[in-house]
């Protein structure tokens, strides 16, 4: 049975054959804080009472445990219990509710994969100049030239309501995740049998896109600088790699540059974008990818499919907790489902069909955005034949700091290959995801700094 198709208010309005290019009318975005969230979700519940209203996360709710930035945000629900867990056996009775990705998963791991279901609180809150932000780029935002970017809006969801599908997917690019983070964290490539070896590195971004103290003026088309050092394995260790994330990436390429602590050089990596493979996640992971989905969008026809109730992860405290190593949350063929949690949210259907004359391992790619977030917490993606090969996976929960809605791990099956790639393992790690550092002077992320920074 395939997932019901949920259009309701707003989106109805502005999805309707004639109106798919109209541009959001003020009293359309006068409707942001009443009858939708300030980022554009529905205010209110379903009919069936298995979504609640928006009720973000109060100063009151934060266990009084959580007193430093960087540390691991500890459970505001620890007494929560499962409503049910989804297994092979009742898989039927909850197909309306998931997506091919997940029914995949369930076929292809019959034995350990299940999905413990919690009750479903949306709890999304971010600062109160991203809400504003977000509600001046209701009229004003609009997607530049082939959809390769946006103007009109800096700091803020640029297209609360959207009208089509490239206008959904840039909300989860441009997602808001604070202005500079630090952490400390581990990937790793899950073969079949379990086996993993871990690479660890530190991981610092500057988002320009989100610094209050600028404007998009000064934006220069940088949307954000990222540097990684990796820390282990000691055959690694000492390497880096910078990148200037672009806005508009068909105009100006994203900039990379990797530095190989051996070589003591640092040399341009011009093809770090769409499918080119990330040597990390030993072959399970493409550029884009990362981040569940990031970088130019011009080699697919993207289209807003709608929304839908699926069980989506959220609110997954328990599976960054220190009190798990490694070994706790990483088995063959999936993490531990144990560790997990689901809950029943409505979600923003985009569907991307790769175009004519492009290339890309992926001849179709589905994103489901959670909508108080936009961010995408499954991605299935299908491979030249139109079989479902990969799915992505982001566990999404709630960072006091900021405050803001992201994930706590991002994990990418191969369906075919029956082997994983893990993102933001950090339970090991004495400094989590600290957002409270100063942000670096512009020669911070310059490629002459990255040959003094790599070390041994």
């Amino acid at each position: 049975m395939k997932s019901k198709l949920l259009l309701t208010g707003l989106a109805t309005a502005l999805l309707v054959a004639g109106q798919a290019m109209a541009k959001v009318t003020p009293d359309q975005a006068a409707e942001l804080g009443k009858s939708l969230t300030p980022l554009g979700a529905e205010m209110a519940g379903n009919k069936a009472g298995t979504i609640p209203a928006w009720k973000p996360l109060t100063d009151a709710e934060i266990p009084a445990s959580y007193k430093n930035p960087g540390q691991h945000q500890p459970n505001p629900y620890p007494n929560d219990k499962p409503l049910f867990t989804i297994t092979p056996e009742n898989l039927d009775q909850y197909r309306d509710h998931l997506t091919p990705g997940q029914i995949k998963l369930f076929e292809t791991y019959p034995k350990t994969f299940k999905m413990p279901i919690y009750e479903t609180r949306r709890n999304a809150r971010y600062p109160e100049r991203i809400y504003e932000n977000t509600k001046k780029a209701a009229t004003n935002a609009e997607l530049l030239k082939g959809g390769n970017g946006f103007k009109g809006a800096y700091d803020a969801y640029p297209f609360p309501i959207p009208k089509d599908g490239l206008e959904a997917l840039w909300n989860h690019i441009v997602r808001y995740r604070g202005e500079y983070l630090v952490r400390r964290a581990s990937e790793v490539a899950v073969q079949r049998n379990g086996n993993y070896s871990l690479v660890t590195s530190q991981q610092e971004v500057y988002f320009n896109y989100n610094n209050p103290a600028k404007t998009e003026a000064d934006l220069d088309n940088i949307l954000f600088y990222y540097l990684s050092f990796a820390k282990a394995p000691a055959r690694l260790a000492g390497g880096a790699v910078l990148v200037h994330e672009t806005l508009d990436q068909v105009d100006e390429p994203r900039k990379a540059w990797g530095y190989n602590a051996g070589q003591r050089r640092v040399r341009r990596a011009p093809n770090l974008a769409y499918d080119t493979p990330i040597a990390a996640a030993d072959g399970l992971r493409t550029a884009d990818d990362t981040d569940l989905y990031n970088g130019a969008p011009d080699r697919y026809e993207w289209t807003l499919k709608g929304k839908k109730e699926i069980y989506i992860p959220y609110n997954n405290f328990n599976l960054i907790s220190p009190e798990l190593k490694y070994d706790d949350v990483l088995m063959s063929g999936h993490i531990n489902p144990e560790h997990t949690r689901y809950e029943l949210h409505r979600v923003w259907e985009v569907e991307g069909t790769l175009k004519k004359g492009n290339r890309h391992i992926y001849s179709k790619r589905v994103l489901y955005l959670d909508e108080d977030s936009w961010g995408a917490a499954l991605v299935d993606q299908y491979d030249g034949r139109g079989e479902l090969w990969r799915v992505s996976i982001g566990y999404l929960m709630n960072f006091y700091d900021l405050p803001t809605t992201w994930t706590a791990l991002d994990v990418f099956h191969d369906l075919q290959a029956r082997r994983y790639h893990v993102q933001g393992l950090g339970n090991e790690e004495s400094l989590f995801l600290d957002f409270a550092q100063a942000i670096p002077n512009d020669k911070y992320f310059k490629p002459s700094a990255l040959r003094r920074r790599g070390r041994r």
